[in-house]
């Protein structure tokens, strides 16, 4: 999607200079985090009708939340992993199982993660995100 196909929907003067910041801060974390391949398949991926939605994850969970000084990444990835589990959002777990490794997690941290979340979370919970990411850890040679 050109630069211009995606402004079209967006009003002019309402994109700033801070917002170009937080969309270049965000597209740099969402890389780093998520990895080169899953950034370029979700901006492959991206159409007129969820383009002003992928420029909001873009700004304010990555650019906004992600890149804030007051948790380190992997901080962030333990408080994601836990929230992804309580909403039941396992497509998403998956994905940030993967971002935890990358952001410094062990397997047996991430265990000790979603062994916490059996007690906040239900232990069903727990359960599916066990399976979830012994999934992923397993595609990835970790497990």
């Amino acid at each position: 999607m050109t630069t211009d196909e995606h402004d079209a929907g967006r009003d002019p003067g309402r994109d700033t200079g801070q917002d170009e910041r937080r969309r270049k801060a965000g597209t740099a974390a969402r890389r780093a985090v998520l990895g080169d391949a899953h950034v370029d398949r979700a901006a492959a991926g991206t159409t007129s009708f969820t383009a002003d939605f992928q420029d909001l994850v873009t700004r304010y969970a990555w650019g906004e939340i992600w890149t804030r000084p007051g948790l380190d990444r992997r901080s962030r990835s333990m408080i994601t992993l836990t929230a992804l589990v309580a909403g039941g959002h396992w497509e998403e777990l998956a994905m940030h199982v993967r971002a935890a490794v990358r952001n410094g997690l062990t397997v047996d941290e991430i265990g000790e993660v979603l062994l916490q979340t059996a007690v906040y979370c239900s232990v069903p919970s727990a359960n599916r995100a066990f399976a979830v990411a012994q999934q992923v850890l397993r595609e990835d040679g970790l497990a």
